[in-house]
């Protein structure tokens, strides 16, 4: 099968955020994958689910051993209805509800030799030194990837053998750079200026280029990857140019990737002659050398529990003091750990490290497995696409920051003691006291999407909210689409169209009984402050943002300060992801990054998308802008004219008249059927582009596709809009078009006089012209209300994104713009985040871990972390969050999470006496505005403006100025404050006047 016929295969609506991350040759390189997976318990069923959810072709459990009490609190596919049955043939159904697609089987023999020759990828989890030792050398002899992974309490490694001579195809995320030609000189070497606008420092020495759309100097279409050298001045040197044509005009230029060779030795894997010693030189991934040999100390306590393991036939027991000891013991004995081969110093152990993970080795926590299983199974995914860089070739992660700082506040063996409890996993690394803790907490989760779901599972499995006097709140008013189902795992086919928030809810009780949530489907938005009022937040105790917008998250992190709440927050884009945690009062507040605060929902300046586009999405936008007029603005004005009885001459007329006058174009009259659709659409495909018509109707080279696309999707947004028939045969279109008459060019001004001279757009409208817009207006009000079309991207079948992609690609012709594909224009559009479940996944881990040190108790800043992670490129940071800051004002000082409080008393106090204790409180002068509304005071004011207001009550005052009372169970009224006189611009802390 071609690759042609194999992207027929490709479900892209069920995958579409995901192949923007991924690619359609990545895509079918996994969807025909086969992959083992040898352990099932949180970490082995995390990698399992991933890549169920991202479509392998089949997918193998093997795992005999029988569920057990501590294996629920991290392995969401079992319940206390499996104790005692085997893991894998547990966990299969279920992993097969996420993906019909995806072959899930057990395998309940031994892993073999000739087992593994079956498959392209095997992923060990859990497992002990002797069986990774045995089949990490049989996959390394038959060229088979192999991955093994394991978790610990709060530290978790990771280890990729690909073989000897990887090659992965794809090195990076970003797309390849494409940039419109100005000019190319002839010579040697020919140098290459690009147009003004371009993304010229994106280009660097060495990177291999292609060509295409050149006129003049054809020799270079898509010839062969040339090398280029970047000049000073951003120029480019293309190589000898001597012989080739003169340039003409026109032409893109576009980078071309570099595969890059991996090379993972049999040396690097943890395999030596005896088990008394590992690997001495661990190549790890880590950002500083402190952290090298921090993996390292944590690399020698891994081997140190699998001899301890060994010796006794068990794990050390949870925070046993005498079982820590011998682990560190072993440790103590191995080879020391050295840096590299060519600088031999050898590094000393961490003992105070290696005692710690052994302590709170006996657990297995849900955050850890959910972080590290997204991690594997994308390294997973890059053996099997070649798709990004894999890891060379050790990870280490560890969570320690998580236990207590204070050693006295550690748990304790009786209190980490098994109890045959869903939580026994996790209460062995922090006893059942914080068990209990989590248990009462209630937390608000915003968002029911990606990011969404995998907390939810976290919450779940954590116990959070679990008690009766707990629970959780779920927040969403989404409803499911096909798209969702690649990533977020608690839906199903049979829940699309149903509120995310309800479908999550229920799914989250069915992974633990005990827990107690409530779905909400309105927004958490300013609308809705009477719903999420002081009476509801009076009983949150923690907030986590799932939202994909930046707006809605600084309104709930402003809902977050205003009730100081802590914030757990978390985004992902592609493989990039992060987690952030704000505390009131010791961490700042949540602000959103500049840059992307001003990019979102920030349109290019009108007259460059009209009539200066010098990008893809600059024709974009426009053809966007296109769509809304000629198929949801027109129709919702004629409808409108229609319901009112009114003429142009009582609308507003230059707006009206361009809005309505291309949706009449050539008819005058409503469309009576399919061929009238089509004759509309070309004729505004003339009005917009105009092309030589002869030669569209007469030779339709492949290069002419998009026209017949334009006209095609453009014929059946008219028709849907005029409730008509439409056509997706391209066939009969070819056959109608010959047979239609050129539509009059005096009956459309066109933009475009000739080439790319522009022609004006606006030309008045005489009375003639409106006489006649209001004849064809009045015949078209006979008859049914149009259907104003809202845009939709993703149904493919509804020819939206054909018209926005055609229209944009034509208007690219018109002034030599490189364009982008279908896919890329569909996400530009559509505004469409990428998104992989991995990275969403990964991300849920790292705020569940963050969770832990919010419900413990009070902690400082240098407990919390922030999380940044590129998976792609494998990259994680964590850091301490800053301070907030402090701000001053005389002998006041505050930061954002401060605010001054003043009791309404009794009786209720004036303005005049509110005034009066700002004033001997705090020595403040100010100006008082209600928050978000009316000013109530200012000195300025005229004395009879002064004796209006000094006299009433504060909430009387309000009502009078607002016509609204406090809303029953409100219990503040905000104020703010700024000062009077030369300090005009100091904010001070918000006034909580408490009714």
């Amino acid at each position: 099968m071609d690759a042609l016929d194999a992207s027929k295969l490709l479900d892209e609506e069920l995958y579409s955020r995901q192949l923007y991350v991924l690619g359609s040759p990545a895509m079918q390189r996994i969807q025909g994958a086969r992959v083992l997976v040898s352990g099932l318990q949180g970490l082995g069923a995390e990698v399992a689910k991933n890549l169920v959810l991202m479509g392998v072709g089949s997918l193998t459990l093997h795992d005999p051993h029988p569920t057990c009490w501590s294996d629920l609190a991290a392995q969401f596919l079992l319940s206390e209805q499996d104790l005692e049955r085997s893991r894998a043939e547990a966990s299969q159904e279920l992993l097969a509800q996420l993906n019909r697609a995806v072959q899930v089987v057990v395998h309940t023999g031994d892993i073999t030799e000739d087992l593994l020759l079956d498959f392209q990828v095997v992923v060990l989890t859990a497992a002990k030194l002797e069986e990774q030792l045995k089949v990490g050398t049989l996959c390394h002899k038959h060229g088979v990837c192999f991955l093994a992974a394991d978790t610990r309490g709060l530290v978790g490694q990771l280890f990729c053998d690909f073989g000897e001579d990887f090659t992965v195809q794809d090195p990076t995320e970003a797309e390849p750079l494409t940039a419109a030609i100005q000019h190319i000189s002839q010579g040697s070497p020919g140098i290459l200026t690009l147009r003004k606008g371009a993304n010229t420092h994106y280009f660097r020495d060495g990177d291999l280029v292609t060509f295409s759309g050149i006129e003049g100097m054809v020799e270079l279409n898509d010839c062969d990857p040339r090398s280029i050298h970047v000049r000073e001045d951003g120029s480019l040197e293309i190589g000898d140019t001597t012989t080739f044509s003169r340039y003409l005009r026109g032409g893109a230029i576009t980078e071309v990737k570099r595969p890059k060779t991996v090379r993972h030795t049999l040396s690097q894997v943890p395999l030596q002659k005896s088990l008394d010693t590992a690997l001495l030189q661990p190549h790890v991934v880590a950002q500083s050398s402190q952290e090298v040999h921090h993996a390292h100390c944590l690399h020698q306590a891994f081997c140190a529990l699998h001899k301890f393991q060994h010796l006794h036939g068990r794990p050390p027991q949870p925070w046993d003091p005498v079982d820590a000891e011998t682990v560190v013991g072993l440790a103590r004995d191995l080879e020391p750990l050295k840096r590299t081969e060519e600088e031999p110093l050898e590094e000393p152990l961490d003992e105070a490290l290696v005692r710690t993970v052994a302590l709170s080795s006996a657990g297995v926590l849900s955050p850890m497995v959910a972080m590290l299983g997204a991690v594997a199974a994308q390294e997973v995914l890059k053996a099997i696409s070649r798709k990004f860089m894999p890891l060379d070739q050790w990870l280490y992660f560890d969570a320690l920051d998580c236990l207590p700082e204070d050693g006295e506040l550690l748990p304790s063996p009786e209190d980490c003691a098994l109890r045959g409890s869903r939580y026994d996993g996790q209460i062995a690394v922090f006893g059942a006291g914080f068990q209990e803790k989590l248990r009462r907490q209630h937390y608000l989760l915003v968002g029911a999407g990606a990011i969404g779901c995998e907390l939810l599972k976290v919450f779940a499995l954590v116990g959070l909210g679990a008690g009766n006097s707990g629970g959780l709140t779920v927040v969403d008013m989404d409803h499911i689409e096909r798209s969702n189902l690649s990533r977020q795992f608690l839906f199903r086919s049979q829940d699309v169209g149903r509120p995310k928030a309800e479908v999550a809810a229920a799914a989250a009780r069915g992974l633990n009984p005990d827990l107690q949530v409530i779905p909400l489907t309105y927004p958490l938005d300013p609308t809705t402050e009477h719903i999420y009022g002081d009476n509801f937040f009076s009983r949150v105790d923690g907030v986590a943002a799932a939202l994909d917008s930046f707006q809605a998250r600084r309104y709930v992190a402003a809902r977050c300060t205003h009730y100081l709440k802590p914030l757990l927050e978390a985004g992902t884009s592609g493989t990039w992801g992060s987690a952030t945690v704000f505390m009131p009062h010791v961490t700042e507040a949540y602000r959103a990054p500049a840059s992307a605060a001003a990019s979102e929902d920030a349109p290019y300046p009108v007259c460059t998308v009209r009539y200066f586009p010098s990008t893809a999405e600059h024709t974009l936008q426009w053809a966007r802008h296109e769509f809304e007029e000629l198929f949801r603005l027109s129709a919702e004005t004629i409808n409108h004219h229609q319901q009112a009885h009114t003429s142009l001459a009582d609308m507003d007329e230059p707006q009206t008249l361009t809005l309505l006058k291309p949706v009449l174009g050539v008819l005058r009259v409503r469309p009576q059927n399919w061929q009238d659709c089509v004759a509309w659409a070309l004729g505004h495909w003339k009005l917009c582009f105009h092309y030589g018509i002869k030669q569209l109707l007469r030779h339709f080279p492949p290069n002419k596709d998009t026209h017949l696309l334009y006209v095609l999707a453009a014929a059946n947004l008219y028709a849907q809009m005029h409730g008509l028939p439409g056509s997706q045969d391209w066939t009969a279109l070819r056959e109608l078009l010959k047979l239609l008459p050129q539509p009059d060019p005096q009956q459309m001004a066109p933009i475009f006089a000739s080439n790319l001279e522009l022609a004006s757009a606006s030309a008045e409208f005489g009375p003639e012209q409106q006489k006649e817009l209001n004849k064809a207006l009045e015949v078209w009000s006979v008859g049914p209300p149009l259907k104003p079309l809202m845009f939709e991207k993703d149904d493919d079948s509804n020819f939206h994104v054909d018209f926005v992609v055609a229209a944009a690609s034509l208007r690219c012709q018109n002034y030599g713009i490189p364009p982008v594909n279908r896919a890329q224009s569909k996400r530009i559009v559509g505004q469409i985040i990428p998104a992989i479940a991995t990275t969403t996944a990964a991300v849920a881990g790292l705020l569940g871990l963050e969770l832990y040190k919010v419900v413990s108790g009070p902690r400082p800043r240098s407990a919390f972390r922030h999380s940044y992670l590129h998976l792609a490129e494998n990259y994680l940071i964590r850091y301490m969050p800053f301070a907030p800051a402090i701000q001053t004002f005389h002998h006041l000082k505050w930061t954002s999470w401060d605010r001054l409080k003043v009791p309404a008393g009794q009786p209720e106090r004036t303005l005049e006496s509110l005034l009066a204790h700002l004033q001997e409180q705090h020595g403040l002068r100010v100006r008082i505005l209600l928050h978000g509304s009316a000013l109530l005071y200012a000195a300025g004011w005229s004395p009879e403006k002064q004796a209006q207001h000094l006299p009433l009550r504060v909430t009387e005052l309000v009502q009078q100025l607002t016509g609204q009372a406090p809303a029953p169970g409100q219990r503040v009224l905000v104020l703010e404050l700024s000062c009077e006189g030369d300090d005009e611009d100091t904010a001070f802390p918000p006034l909580h006047y408490e009714l």
